[in-house]
Protein backbone atom coordinates (compact mmCIF):
# COMPACT_ATOMS: atom_id res chain seq x y z
CA UNK A 1 0.00 0.00 0.00
CA UNK A 2 2.64 2.34 0.82
CA UNK A 3 5.61 3.06 -1.44
CA UNK A 4 9.37 3.24 0.72
CA UNK A 5 10.80 6.45 -0.12
CA UNK A 6 14.47 5.57 -2.28
CA UNK A 7 17.63 5.51 -0.80
CA UNK A 8 19.82 9.22 -1.01
CA UNK A 9 22.07 10.13 -3.59
CA UNK A 10 25.23 8.81 -3.65
CA UNK A 11 26.76 12.02 -2.51
CA UNK A 12 24.92 12.02 0.71
CA UNK A 13 25.06 8.96 1.42
CA UNK A 14 28.43 9.57 2.14
CA UNK A 15 28.60 12.07 4.33
CA UNK A 16 25.96 9.41 7.00
CA UNK A 17 26.11 6.11 8.14
CA UNK A 18 23.35 3.93 7.49
CA UNK A 19 20.65 3.31 10.28
CA UNK A 20 20.64 0.01 11.90
CA UNK A 21 18.07 -2.14 10.26
CA UNK A 22 16.68 -4.23 13.18
CA UNK A 23 16.93 -1.00 16.23
CA UNK A 24 13.99 0.75 15.94
CA UNK A 25 13.69 4.49 15.90
CA UNK A 26 12.45 6.01 19.37
CA UNK A 27 10.13 9.22 18.44
CA UNK A 28 8.93 11.00 21.59
CA UNK A 29 5.72 12.70 22.01
CA UNK A 30 3.67 14.50 25.25
CA UNK A 31 0.54 16.30 25.89
CA UNK A 32 1.03 18.68 22.62
CA UNK A 33 -0.74 15.28 20.73
CA UNK A 34 -4.53 15.61 21.98
CA UNK A 35 -5.29 12.42 20.18
CA UNK A 36 -5.72 9.33 22.73
CA UNK A 37 -6.89 6.95 20.04
CA UNK A 38 -3.99 4.10 20.50
CA UNK A 39 -4.87 2.31 17.22
CA UNK A 40 -4.66 5.93 15.47
CA UNK A 41 -1.20 5.98 17.06
CA UNK A 42 -0.53 2.77 15.95
CA UNK A 43 -1.54 3.08 12.18
CA UNK A 44 0.68 6.38 11.95
CA UNK A 45 3.52 4.88 13.30
CA UNK A 46 3.18 1.86 11.02
CA UNK A 47 2.54 4.38 8.11
CA UNK A 48 6.11 5.88 9.39
CA UNK A 49 8.05 2.45 9.50
CA UNK A 50 6.97 1.64 6.16
CA UNK A 51 7.82 4.71 4.65
CA UNK A 52 11.83 4.88 6.26
CA UNK A 53 12.25 1.20 6.13
CA UNK A 54 12.90 0.94 9.76
CA UNK A 55 10.50 0.49 12.38
CA UNK A 56 9.15 3.67 14.40
CA UNK A 57 7.72 3.42 17.68
CA UNK A 58 6.12 6.19 19.87
CA UNK A 59 7.32 6.26 23.14
CA UNK A 60 3.99 8.49 25.16
CA UNK A 61 5.30 10.66 28.71
CA UNK A 62 2.95 12.60 30.31
CA UNK A 63 5.93 16.19 30.63
CA UNK A 64 7.80 17.44 28.69
CA UNK A 65 10.89 16.71 31.50
CA UNK A 66 10.81 13.36 30.80
CA UNK A 67 10.68 13.58 26.79
CA UNK A 68 13.79 16.10 27.21
CA UNK A 69 15.62 13.72 29.67
CA UNK A 70 14.78 10.86 27.06
CA UNK A 71 16.61 12.79 24.45
CA UNK A 72 19.37 13.88 26.84
CA UNK A 73 20.24 10.33 27.95
CA UNK A 74 19.83 8.69 24.01
CA UNK A 75 16.99 6.88 24.83
CA UNK A 76 14.95 9.18 21.79
CA UNK A 77 15.74 10.08 18.39
CA UNK A 78 13.18 12.49 17.08
CA UNK A 79 9.84 13.99 19.64
CA UNK A 80 7.85 16.16 19.35
CA UNK A 81 8.18 18.90 21.97
CA UNK A 82 7.26 22.77 22.86
CA UNK A 83 9.03 25.75 22.22
CA UNK A 84 9.90 26.83 25.45
CA UNK A 85 12.32 23.81 26.16
CA UNK A 86 13.73 23.83 22.51
CA UNK A 87 14.81 27.57 23.09
CA UNK A 88 16.91 26.56 26.55
CA UNK A 89 20.30 26.47 26.69
CA UNK A 90 21.89 22.95 26.94
CA UNK A 91 25.67 22.37 27.19
CA UNK A 92 26.72 20.16 25.13
CA UNK A 93 23.55 20.61 22.96
CA UNK A 94 21.43 17.57 22.30
CA UNK A 95 18.67 18.48 19.96
CA UNK A 96 18.09 19.72 16.30
CA UNK A 97 15.54 21.54 14.60
CA UNK A 98 13.75 19.04 12.48
CA UNK A 99 10.42 20.04 11.66
CA UNK A 100 7.38 22.69 12.24
CA UNK A 101 3.92 21.45 12.00
CA UNK A 102 1.43 23.93 9.75
CA UNK A 103 -1.73 24.65 11.36
CA UNK A 104 -4.57 26.65 9.59
CA UNK A 105 -1.82 27.74 6.81
CA UNK A 106 0.84 28.65 9.33
CA UNK A 107 3.41 26.88 11.34
CA UNK A 108 2.19 29.50 14.47
CA UNK A 109 -0.44 29.11 17.26
CA UNK A 110 -1.28 30.86 20.46
CA UNK A 111 -1.63 30.84 24.20
CA UNK A 112 -5.25 31.20 25.49
CA UNK A 113 -5.97 32.77 28.92
CA UNK A 114 -9.24 31.17 29.99
CA UNK A 115 -12.48 31.15 32.22
CA UNK A 116 -15.47 29.30 32.71
CA UNK A 117 -18.73 30.76 30.60
CA UNK A 118 -20.36 32.24 33.17
CA UNK A 119 -17.28 33.81 35.50
CA UNK A 120 -17.46 37.13 35.96
CA UNK A 121 -14.14 37.47 35.00
CA UNK A 122 -12.88 39.78 31.96
CA UNK A 123 -9.11 39.92 32.19
CA UNK A 124 -6.17 38.46 33.56
CA UNK A 125 -6.09 41.58 36.71
CA UNK A 126 -9.38 39.93 37.90
CA UNK A 127 -7.70 36.56 38.24
CA UNK A 128 -5.23 38.13 41.15
CA UNK A 129 -6.51 36.15 44.20
CA UNK A 130 -7.81 33.53 42.40
CA UNK A 131 -6.91 29.79 41.45
CA UNK A 132 -5.16 29.33 38.15
CA UNK A 133 -4.75 26.01 35.88
CA UNK A 134 -1.02 25.45 34.29
CA UNK A 135 -0.47 22.44 31.88
CA UNK A 136 3.00 21.97 31.90
CA UNK A 137 6.21 23.60 33.91
CA UNK A 138 8.03 23.95 30.54
CA UNK A 139 4.91 24.62 28.51
CA UNK A 140 4.97 27.60 26.58
CA UNK A 141 1.74 28.19 25.66
CA UNK A 142 0.75 26.75 29.24
CA UNK A 143 3.30 27.98 31.87
CA UNK A 144 5.73 30.55 30.23
CA UNK A 145 3.08 32.90 28.72
CA UNK A 146 0.98 33.42 31.53
CA UNK A 147 4.01 33.74 33.56
CA UNK A 148 5.24 36.35 31.30
CA UNK A 149 2.20 38.41 31.58
CA UNK A 150 2.35 38.54 35.12
CA UNK A 151 6.19 39.79 34.93
CA UNK A 152 5.22 42.38 32.99
CA UNK A 153 2.99 43.65 35.96
CA UNK A 154 6.18 42.85 38.30
CA UNK A 155 4.48 39.92 39.93
CA UNK A 156 4.80 35.96 40.19
CA UNK A 157 2.75 32.86 40.75
CA UNK A 158 3.17 32.86 44.45
CA UNK A 159 2.33 36.47 44.76
CA UNK A 160 -0.06 36.79 42.39
CA UNK A 161 -2.58 33.65 42.42
CA UNK A 162 -4.43 32.50 45.46
CA UNK A 163 -3.37 28.93 44.51
CA UNK A 164 -2.14 27.11 41.38
CA UNK A 165 -1.26 23.33 40.30
CA UNK A 166 -0.35 21.56 37.13
CA UNK A 167 -2.57 19.63 35.04
CA UNK A 168 0.26 18.47 32.64
CA UNK A 169 -2.46 18.27 30.40
CA UNK A 170 -3.54 21.31 28.26
CA UNK A 171 -7.24 18.81 27.86
CA UNK A 172 -7.88 18.58 31.66
CA UNK A 173 -6.96 22.59 32.04
CA UNK A 174 -9.86 23.18 29.79
CA UNK A 175 -11.96 20.61 32.40
CA UNK A 176 -10.79 21.90 35.55
CA UNK A 177 -12.05 25.79 34.40
CA UNK A 178 -15.27 23.81 32.83
CA UNK A 179 -16.05 22.01 36.19
CA UNK A 180 -14.75 25.44 38.19
CA UNK A 181 -12.18 23.69 40.08
CA UNK A 182 -10.07 26.74 38.35
CA UNK A 183 -10.81 30.20 37.94
CA UNK A 184 -8.67 30.25 35.27
CA UNK A 185 -5.78 28.33 33.30
CA UNK A 186 -3.68 29.00 29.98
CA UNK A 187 -3.73 26.32 27.45
CA UNK A 188 -2.75 25.89 23.72
CA UNK A 189 -5.04 27.05 21.03
CA UNK A 190 -4.58 23.93 18.94
CA UNK A 191 -5.27 21.82 21.93
CA UNK A 192 -8.25 24.14 23.22
CA UNK A 193 -10.00 24.69 18.67
CA UNK A 194 -9.36 20.67 18.52
CA UNK A 195 -11.38 19.97 21.51
CA UNK A 196 -14.69 21.97 20.18
CA UNK A 197 -14.96 19.01 17.82
CA UNK A 198 -13.58 16.41 20.08
CA UNK A 199 -15.35 17.77 23.32
CA UNK A 200 -17.71 20.83 22.46
CA UNK A 201 -19.59 20.50 25.38
CA UNK A 202 -16.54 20.62 27.60
CA UNK A 203 -15.26 23.80 25.20
CA UNK A 204 -18.43 25.40 25.85
CA UNK A 205 -18.34 25.63 29.61
CA UNK A 206 -15.26 28.06 28.59
CA UNK A 207 -14.54 31.33 27.15
CA UNK A 208 -11.13 32.80 26.06
CA UNK A 209 -9.87 36.08 27.90
CA UNK A 210 -6.65 36.60 26.51
CA UNK A 211 -4.89 35.53 23.18
CA UNK A 212 -1.09 35.92 23.04
CA UNK A 213 0.78 37.18 20.29
CA UNK A 214 1.89 34.39 17.70
CA UNK A 215 4.35 32.24 18.46
CA UNK A 216 6.50 29.16 16.39
CA UNK A 217 4.26 25.60 16.52
CA UNK A 218 5.51 23.11 19.11
CA UNK A 219 8.57 21.48 16.77
CA UNK A 220 9.61 18.39 16.03
CA UNK A 221 13.20 17.54 17.06
CA UNK A 222 16.23 15.30 16.15
CA UNK A 223 18.67 13.91 18.64
CA UNK A 224 22.50 15.07 18.05
CA UNK A 225 24.08 11.37 17.08
CA UNK A 226 20.96 10.08 14.76
CA UNK A 227 22.12 8.72 11.74
CA UNK A 228 21.84 11.82 9.27
CA UNK A 229 20.49 9.58 6.51
CA UNK A 230 17.75 8.51 9.25
CA UNK A 231 17.45 12.04 10.10
CA UNK A 232 16.88 13.17 6.18
CA UNK A 233 14.42 10.62 5.78
CA UNK A 234 12.16 11.44 8.51
CA UNK A 235 12.36 15.00 7.40
CA UNK A 236 11.07 13.82 4.37
CA UNK A 237 8.52 11.79 4.96
CA UNK A 238 6.89 14.49 7.55
CA UNK A 239 7.13 16.88 5.05
CA UNK A 240 5.67 14.86 1.76
CA UNK A 241 2.86 13.91 3.87
CA UNK A 242 0.60 16.58 2.47
CA UNK A 243 0.90 15.34 -0.74
CA UNK A 244 0.42 11.63 0.00
CA UNK A 245 -3.51 10.21 0.16
CA UNK A 246 -2.54 8.18 2.80
CA UNK A 247 -0.85 10.86 4.62
CA UNK A 248 -3.23 13.38 4.75
CA UNK A 249 -5.70 11.13 6.34
CA UNK A 250 -2.85 11.39 9.61
CA UNK A 251 -2.62 14.99 9.07
CA UNK A 252 -6.75 15.45 8.72
CA UNK A 253 -6.57 13.01 12.52
CA UNK A 254 -4.23 16.01 13.83
CA UNK A 255 -6.04 18.67 12.20
CA UNK A 256 -2.97 19.75 10.92
CA UNK A 257 -2.17 20.85 7.51
CA UNK A 258 1.36 19.48 6.60
CA UNK A 259 5.36 19.63 8.89
CA UNK A 260 7.42 21.93 6.56
CA UNK A 261 11.22 23.67 7.36
CA UNK A 262 11.22 26.92 9.00
CA UNK A 263 14.03 28.81 10.75
CA UNK A 264 15.14 28.85 14.26
CA UNK A 265 14.09 32.16 14.31
CA UNK A 266 10.24 31.45 14.34
CA UNK A 267 11.03 30.51 18.05
CA UNK A 268 12.29 34.44 18.80
CA UNK A 269 9.86 35.30 20.80
CA UNK A 270 9.33 32.72 23.04
CA UNK A 271 13.40 32.98 24.00
CA UNK A 272 12.90 36.61 24.86
CA UNK A 273 10.08 35.88 27.10
CA UNK A 274 12.45 33.40 29.27
CA UNK A 275 14.52 35.74 28.93
CA UNK A 276 12.75 38.39 30.42
CA UNK A 277 11.75 36.24 33.54
CA UNK A 278 14.81 35.20 34.30
CA UNK A 279 16.11 38.84 34.12
CA UNK A 280 13.00 39.72 36.54
CA UNK A 281 13.79 36.81 38.90
CA UNK A 282 9.79 36.12 38.63
CA UNK A 283 10.32 32.45 37.52
CA UNK A 284 8.35 30.37 39.99
CA UNK A 285 7.54 26.83 38.72
CA UNK A 286 6.46 25.00 42.34
CA UNK A 287 2.52 26.17 42.24
CA UNK A 288 1.22 25.17 45.57
CA UNK A 289 -0.83 21.97 44.03
CA UNK A 290 -0.29 19.43 41.69
CA UNK A 291 -3.25 18.62 40.64
CA UNK A 292 -4.87 15.82 37.74
CA UNK A 293 -8.23 16.10 36.38
CA UNK A 294 -10.36 13.24 35.14
CA UNK A 295 -10.87 13.41 31.72
CA UNK A 296 -12.67 10.40 31.36
CA UNK A 297 -15.98 11.34 28.24
CA UNK A 298 -17.92 8.68 30.02
CA UNK A 299 -17.90 9.50 33.03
Amino acid sequence: MWVLFGVPSASFANHAKVGEPNKPIRFGLTAVVLQENLRFLDEWSFYLSNKLGHKVEFVRRKSYREIMDLLASGSLDFAWICGFPYVQKRDPEFIKLLSVPIYKGKPLYHSYVIVHKDSPHQTVDDLKGKTFAYSDPNSNSGYLYPQYLLAENGANNQSYFRKSFFTFSHAETVEAVAERFSDGGAVDSYIWDSLKEFRPDLVAQTRVIKQSPSFGFPPLVSRVGVDLEIVWLMERVLKDMADDPDGRVFLEGLKLDGFGDFPRSLFNNIQEMAAKIRSSHLDNRRPAVKASINTDTNK
